[in-house]
């Protein structure tokens, strides 16, 4: 201990919360309590001779300890519940303990046993012995405690323990379950509000409330058996994103036709997001697809057999997959003279994909799917290009010669309609170009049934040809447009015709060849005006190029082929959002602000129906002629335009729809520039 002051502390351990203990009476009068069995254990606990020290004064055990422990780590799950008038009322519980019976009392019998055994050997001995001789004995001053030791001292169990048994028992007064008391607690159980209008989330189902009640506890996810590496249950494949069903189910099977695919993932996957997925994961070959080699052998991975690393074996494994896209067969020792891999390492690769034929070589393990490749012919050309890229890759480092397709083995015939790609590319182009005029004349049909539906009464619409090139110089001109003048006139309370001059309303003109927003019998007319106004009634003020951004989120969470999907131009953006009950707000942008034209583009929900629309008014004119304002100026404009009973809480409420603060200062939302 000479060096205990410049012994570093390596680690603090908190003492556990501390335990609650519950003492209570035992009725001794009872005809089950048992009397001589209470006499003999307060006699082994406090001996014959009862002092203020004992646990039993009355020597008899008349009284029981109960010690709490703590029942569960997660009390998130657990709720108290009291049903009454037909209403269940839940309280969330943030501890729970549970009280059981503490054998302390026979720990001390134990000790008392052991201190009369003593007494007795040392008495015995005694009487035998000799006076024992004088020794010679050292006298040590301590010196002071320091304070690492005595922090440590503090932290101890001896200590704890000592400091717990001198804690003075509180004493408790019981409430029967009828008592007056008892009832008054029992009211805070209860749910106070008057009614249920407020609970608006009680619109979910029953297994949803009880996922929410029950959450699986992550204590039990643990305890569950971990299944082998190789082994993948359908169940829990099901639970799992689709890009890593599609990965798990490829590296597991390495080739698979699509169809098989499809039918493992179950009806209800879209075929075009599993067709997304599968290209990212494999390569056709022969009309099926084999998992890529980078999935098989990761970045920092090796051979098992020869060291070499996962570069190496990942060129090799495309060498043999590009090989049977040229053919049906595959020699071993072909592969092995080009890639200069061991034997071990090629067979692995060719029994990934193929099987073998004695005196023919290594045959490719599925037949020809002929039927994928007429039904997907842009996804066969994709991969075509992807092989290309491959084998030019596969050239230059093996330094292989560019020849024609390889000639099949003699009475050798492939499987009919064996194709190159390049083949299957032209019958698909070929097929395509036939169709064209067929889809020209569709695409006709279906604009005249628009033009007819949207028409005005009195309007001429001009008619012109319809060609490829007209429309890309259409798109081309409605990109260039420039956006509508929006600005707000008059005072406060201006108001535009719908948000759109009155010309432009008068006029039917159409944005992007499609009819204005203000046509309700267009499709795409209806779905964006329904988009726009349900992003204004949950953020009342928006940026052009924040409205942009959600209207992105929206078209990616939409199905392939929605009306959305046929280009909405900004102009048409914009004015779809004056329709829908916006202005815009020219907010004066300082002259060195870094902000795109896009976000110099402010709208703001003019009317939503509450009793705030009056506020927001007043609030949004405020920024027509002030970048930044603070609060006091908000707060005064506010109280001269709507009285003097405005209320804090109104005012943070209308701050918080429209603005954000920033510096001591607020701007509208989406123009502050940090």
């Amino acid at each position: 201990m000479a060096n205990e002051e410049d012994d570093p502390v390596v680690q603090e351990i908190k003492p556990k919360q501390q335990k609650v203990e519950l003492e209570m009476a035992i009725d001794t009068l009872n005809p089950n309590y048992c009397r001589s069995k209470g006499e003999q254990i307060a006699l082994n606990v406090d001996g014959a001779c009862a002092d203020e020290s004992s646990t039993y004064s009355s020597k008899l055990m008349d009284k029981q300890t109960f010690c709490s422990s703590q029942s569960t780590s997660n009390t998130a799950r657990y709720a108290a519940a009291l049903y009454r008038q037909g209403e269940l009322h839940l309280t969330p519980l943030h501890g729970i303990l549970q009280l059981r019976p503490s054998f302390s009392y026979l720990d001390k019998a134990d000790a008392k046993h052991r201190e009369r055994e003593a007494a007795n050997e040392a008495g015995d001995s005694s009487q035998d012995e000799a006076e024992e001789d004088v020794k010679q004995i050292t006298v040590r001053f301590s010196r002071p405690e320091s304070e690492q030791a005595r922090q440590r001292r503090v932290q101890s169990y001896e200590f704890l323990q000592k400091k717990h048994a001198e804690e003075p028992w509180v004493h408790l007064h019981y409430y029967g379950l009828r008592d007056s008391r008892s009832e008054h607690e029992r009211q805070y159980l209860l749910c106070q509000g008057s009614s249920g209008v407020e609970n608006t989330e009680l619109v979910k189902s029953p297994s949803e409330y009880l996922m929410m009640l029950m959450p699986p506890s992550p204590e039990e996810e643990k305890d569950k058996p971990v299944a082998p590496s190789n082994v993948l249950s359908m169940a829990q494949l099901r639970t799992l994103p689709l890009a890593d069903q599609i990965k798990i189910l490829m590296k597991n099977v390495k080739v698979m036709p699509f169809a098989n695919l499809m039918s493992l993932l179950g009806p209800s996957i879209d075929s075009v997001a599993v067709l997304r997925g599968i290209q990212k994961v494999a390569m056709l070959v022969q009309g099926n697809w084999v998992v890529k080699s980078d999935i098989l052998y990761p970045k920092d991975s090796s051979s098992p057999h020869s060291g070499v690393p996962a570069e190496v074996l990942c060129r090799g494994r495309d060498f043999v997959m590009w090989k049977f896209t040229q053919s049906r067969w595959v020699v071993r020792k072909e592969v092995a003279a080009v890639t200069k891999l061991c034997t071990e390492d090629v067979k692995d690769f060719l029994e990934h994909m193929a099987v073998v034929r004695i005196n023919k070589g290594w045959e490719f393990i599925l037949p020809y799917d002929g039927e994928f490749i007429k039904k997907h012919p842009d996804v066969v050309q994709r991969q075509h290009m992807l092989w290309s890229g491959i084998q030019a890759k596969l050239e230059k480092v093996y330094n292989l010669v560019k020849e024609t397709l390889p000639k099949k083995p003699d009475g050798q015939s492939g499987p009919t309609g064996l194709v190159s790609g390049d083949q299957r590319v032209q019958v698909a182009r070929s097929k395509a170009q036939q169709n064209h005029a067929l889809l020209e004349r569709e695409l006709q049909r279906r604009k005249e049934q628009v033009r007819a539906s949207t028409v005005l009464p009195g309007v001429r619409i001009k008619e012109e040809p319809v060609s490829e090139e007209g429309e890309e110089e259409e798109e081309q001109e409605a990109e260039d447009e420039e956006p509508m003048d929006t600005s707000l006139g008059g005072g406060l309370h201006s108001r535009l015709a719908n948000g759109l001059p009155g010309g432009r309303v008068a006029g039917g003109d159409s944005f992007n060849g499609h009819p204005p927003p203000g046509c309700a019998g267009t499709p795409v007319a209806r779905e964006l005006r329904a988009f726009v106004e349900a992003t204004f009634q949950r953020q009342f003020v928006l940026t052009l190029s924040e409205l942009k951004r959600l209207f992105n989120l929206h078209l990616a969470s939409l199905p392939p082929g929605h009306t959305l999907f046929s280009g909405i131009s900004d102009r048409m953006l914009q004015d779809t959002v004056l329709a829908a009950g916006c202005k815009q707000i020219l907010v004066p942008f300082p002259p060195q602000t870094a902000a795109s034209p896009d976000e110099q583009k402010v709208f703001a929900l003019w009317e939503s129906g509450d009793m705030s629309d009056q506020h927001r008014q007043v609030l949004l004119e405020i920024f027509s002629k002030n970048y930044r304002v603070r609060r006091n100026m908000i707060q005064s404009r506010l109280t001269q335009e709507c009285g003097e009973d405005l209320s804090k809480q109104e005012v943070d409420k209308v701050l918080k729809d429209c603005c954000v603060s920033y510096g001591g200062m607020w701007y509208l939302k989406g123009t502050v520039q940090s």
